[in-house]
């Protein structure tokens, strides 16, 4: 599914195709910004998007076989719920 297929979806309960985009817009939008204060987002019965911190490491170039240093990074990871893991089984 993607962004305008939920639309579509939203869209059969909101009143208007435009306001079912809103909606969509504004749900995606806060758990941007939540994720950016490195807060976590949690769904009750769907998971929870967190923003997971890697430390510097060394690792090995496949080609070369030479030594390189892989950065620190932030990555946004997702934990399905309990109850989502069961409905995929």
């Amino acid at each position: 599914m993607n962004k305008k297929e939920l639309v579509e979806l939203v869209a059969e309960k909101a009143a208007t195709k435009k306001q079912a985009q809103e909606i969509v817009d504004t749900i995606l939008e806060g758990i941007k910004k939540t994720l950016k204060k490195k807060e976590d987002v949690a769904i009750a019965g769907f998971g929870t998007f967190k923003v997971k911190h890697t430390k510097a490491r060394m690792g090995i170039n496949p080609k070369t076989k030479e030594k390189i240093k892989i950065a620190a990074k932030k990555k946004v990871v997702f934990k399905a719920s309990k109850e989502l893991k069961e409905l995929v089984k």
